[in-house]
């Protein structure tokens, strides 16, 4: 069983999130990052102090302030008012209550102190770490080196079920009645799989307590910047990205706070009752955010989320996925991605997402993403008096009226779904009556996602005209200029959000330079052709 892309008959686990902690690096021009790298290494909380407890008076201005916090969070936004305009009022109330709960907090552990017991950990449970050792890398945090000559395809680990936590092993655990019950948890895995995370976190005596000493106890992902480090996305898309993840959690922590509120003193074994603030949430969140992969269920019938030990301390790279899924042996089994010398940082491959993808949910941006691309919203007016045809034409190209696209990086930005969407977009009555009314097909919206098929010049000097202009008015909205971006990029006495906030912004200003360059050759194209 070599290296695979899609899931083969024994299944495969495939990083989702990516399981890093975001970095500078991001990583940055380098590659990515397992663990906070750069910030102060605060490791993990000592779950065997004494949990202290909030007085009755605190513990009802936390129960005032939540029902606040839910209310805000849960209510639609109301139409016609500018996007994420409640998040000075969200973000207040989590204040709040981080500052009520400021007395819950364990004495951090110095990480690195865990690690001998975390390797010993994966040794008695059959785990061959030989290989390779934890160790800190410039721009990175900690990583996995090479103690030995790797070869491509090689076999690096192979981690047992037994080890990972997974959102079947939360059934399994105190947590299970509750799961049972509520509906969200079973819909929303990574919920689940944060919740049981966090018990175990919690649990002195916890079979994980060697991995889960060693997790990161910071992450750099948005869920942990400051109002004023938000400024620092103002022009992207991703700021708005950004605040809607903190607002879901912030709901979703108000929402299991009463949850577990309710839950009765018996249940002794609940530990999460006892120390759910929204910092321990916080943490456990980003720790499934930054790590979780997807393998089989252990009845093989679906697929489910886990957290692979060891392998989650792998930086990434571009490449293919190196990982699979040994139902026989019931375990993950993890490939090396190309030749390493001895000594070497071993990489793996997170996935084909975007920075603005790292930044939200792994807390770093690689310089060098291949993948890299730029989210643009698009849709047809209500008012549009050719709403109507229009709509029906998109929905023959299984595509929504309104919707997300992208812009991609590299010599061909825009895909085919955006090419239809836009000449569906730009299309006049004579257009859509002529081609495209009543049967429409297969080949005829085929070739509309084509950017080269013969279809209507000036239907597409139209599109092209429309995306120039589009990207060059969203250049316009990023503050100062390119040229300060790629200086405050490189700097190293600067904090690490405005170093990653200023390395994402070069890529979409430089996917967006290209788009608009895109289509000039592409409406010079036209015009030659005529």
């Amino acid at each position: 069983m070599g290296r695979k892309t899609k899931k083969t008959a024994k299944g495969q686990a495939t990083p989702t999130h990516s399981d890093k902690a975001p970095l500078t690096q991001s990583d940055k021009a380098p590659p990515t990052q397992t663990e906070p790298a750069q910030g102060p290494e605060q490791g993990n909380v000592n779950t065997s102090a004494a949990v202290p407890e909030l007085s009755k008076s605190a513990r009802k201005e936390v129960a005032e302030l939540i029902t606040s916090l839910l209310e805000v969070c849960s209510k639609p936004p109301e139409s016609g008012t500018k996007e994420l305009e409640d998040y000075p009022e969200i973000n207040g109330l989590v204040e709040k209550i981080r500052n009520i709960q400021s007395v819950l907090a364990l004495p951090p552990r110095n990480r690195e102190e865990g690690f001998p017991t975390f390797l010993k950990w994966l040794n008695d449970n059959g785990v061959d770490t030989s290989a390779l050792e934890i160790t800190q890398f410039p721009q990175y945090g900690y990583g996995l080196k090479a103690t030995r000559d790797l070869k491509e395809s090689e076999k690096l680990l192979q981690i047992p079920r037994k080890l990972m936590l997974t959102v079947d092993s939360a059934k399994q655990s105190p947590l299970g009645a509750l799961i049972k019950e509520d509906k969200i948890l079973q819909v929303m895995p990574n919920v689940t799989l944060a919740l049981h995370l966090l018990n175990e976190k919690l649990n002195p005596q916890s079979f994980w307590k060697p991995y889960i000493d060693i997790l990161p106890n910071n992450y750099l992902n948005p869920l942990y910047w400051s109002s004023e480090d938000l400024q620092l996305l103002n022009g992207s898309p991703v700021k708005g990205d950004a605040i809607n993840q903190y607002r879901n959690i912030a709901r979703q922590y108000a929402y299991f706070y009463r949850l577990l509120q309710k839950q009765p003193d018996s249940m002794t074994q609940l530990y999460v009752k006892q120390c759910f603030t929204f910092d321990n949430y916080r943490w456990a969140v980003s720790s499934v955010m930054t790590r979780q992969n997807q393998i089989p269920a252990r009845d093989g019938s679906r697929a489910t989320l886990g957290l692979i030990p060891l392998w989650d301390m792998c930086n990434h790279c571009n490449g293919i996925y190196t990982s699979d899924y040994n139902t026989e042996q019931d375990a993950c089994e993890c490939f090396c991605l190309k030749d390493f010398e001895a000594g070497q940082q071993i990489l793996m491959f997170y996935g084909p997402r975007s920075n603005g993808e790292f930044l939200v949910h792994n807390g770093f941006v690689y310089p060098d993403n291949e993948h890299d691309r730029l989210c643009l919203k698009l849709g047809i007016s209500k008012s549009d008096p050719l709403y109507t045809q229009k709509s029906d034409l998109l929905s023959k190209l299984s595509l929504a009226p309104q919707r997300a696209f992208y812009l991609h990086l590299g010599r061909f930005p825009v895909d085919g779904d955006l090419m239809a969407f836009l000449r569906v977009f730009c299309m006049d009555e004579g257009v859509l009556t002529d081609k495209f009314s009543g049967e429409v097909s297969t080949g005829e919206l085929e070739a509309l996602k084509d950017e080269d098929s013969e279809t209507n010049n000036q239907n597409d000097e139209k599109v092209w005209t429309f995306l120039q202009t589009r990207a060059n008015l969203l250049l316009k909205t990023y503050p100062g200029s390119l040229e300060e971006d790629e200086a405050l990029a490189t700097r190293q006495d600067v904090p690490e959000t405005q170093r990653m906030a200023a390395q994402l912004k070069v890529g979409e200003r430089k996917i967006l330079l290209n788009t608009i360059d895109y289509a000039d050759k592409k409406k010079a194209s036209l015009k030659s052709s005529e």
